[in-house]
């Protein structure tokens, strides 16, 4: 008996379901590697996630808000700044003014006019290009002070005001008004003193700032000479302090406390100009010779009229 031949066909079967697995796998491989090569390290990764922040963060510093270090003690005790000390770092609102007017009361950031730079040190950047590139950028992260001559004080008035110091009670007067200004801090607590300036009309456009250290700033008061050299033009505004951001042991907002809004009549000063001062000591003295002269005759008169009667 002849015996049958097998079919090719089942033979082929198990060949077809290995090439067909081994098809599906080869594919499968080629997929892993297509996705191995698209997903980077991730140190080739790192350096353009920082370049991005990098970018991200100066965008909104130049727009929004920056911050800022406080180079100087003239904000004390509110804000806290000396030379060779870690000062305040300050989270500078830069969009408020695009929508208000700065106020009485703001601590304001601002670029110095012209005036104000005659008597000030530029701030020192190393000969060192490669350390000077550092301070550079370290500035516009507020890692280092800003090369650009910016200050920080509050406004004390504002455009179309008049403002003198000081009242019988050493209070800073604006428009007969004298301030309420509890952030004052005074260097010697025993002689809580100011030095007085004449009045001064500020104009439309500019702003009157002081510093709330007030016996150790230099302000509106002596910047330029003072007067009307010592006003800030409102276009010099960077933007408004809001939160000071290091040290930690000092984090919180920074106070916008409106000093003319409990304002209260200014008392009588015996801080006028010398010529106002004499003005009541002339009245006196021409009031008081017609009083003399005239007592004297009535003196005269009844002396005169006792000795007829007797």
């Amino acid at each position: 008996m002849v015996e049958p031949v097998p079919s090719s066909a089942a033979e082929d079967e198990p060949e077809r379901a290995e090439n067909g697995e081994n098809a599906e796998t080869r594919a499968n491989r080629k997929r892993r590697n297509r996705k191995a090569k698209k997903q980077r390290s991730f140190w080739v990764e790192l350096p353009i996630l920082i370049v991005v922040a990098l970018v991200l963060a100066f965008v909104f510093q130049q727009f929004f808000a920056r911050v800022y270090t406080i180079p100087s003690a003239s904000m004390e005790s509110t804000l806290h700044g000396c030379t060779g000390c870690y000062g305040d770092k300050v989270l500078v609102d830069k969009i408020t003014y695009d929508f208000t007017d700065p106020g009485p009361g703001d601590v304001v950031v601002f670029k110095g006019p012209a005036p104000w730079l005659e008597n000030d040190v530029p701030t020192q950047r190393s000969d060192n290009p490669v350390v000077r590139f550092f301070q550079d950028i370290g500035s516009v992260f507020g890692l280092a002070p800003p090369d650009e001559r910016d200050f920080v004080k509050r406004i004390i008035a504002t455009g179309g005001q008049t403002v003198q110091c000081c009242d019988a009670q050493n209070r800073v007067v604006v428009d007969g008004k004298a301030l309420n200004e509890p952030y004052i801090h005074w260097v010697d607590p025993d002689n809580p003193r100011q030095d007085e300036f004449p009045p001064v009309k500020v104009p439309q456009g500019d702003v009157w700032v002081m510093g709330d250290n007030r016996n150790d700033s230099c302000d509106s008061r002596c910047q330029g000479g003072g007067g009307l050299n010592g006003v800030v033009p409102v276009e010099n505004i960077i933007g408004k302090a809001r939160i000071i951001v290091l040290p930690p042991s000092r984090w919180g907002g920074v106070s916008d406390t409106n000093p003319q809004e409990n304002a209260q009549p200014a008392a009588l000063s015996l801080s006028a100009a010398s010529w106002q001062q004499g003005v009541p000591l002339a009245v006196g003295a021409v009031g008081a010779w017609p009083a003399v002269a005239l007592s004297r005759r009535v003196g005269s008169g009844v002396r005169r009229a006792v000795k007829r009667k007797r």
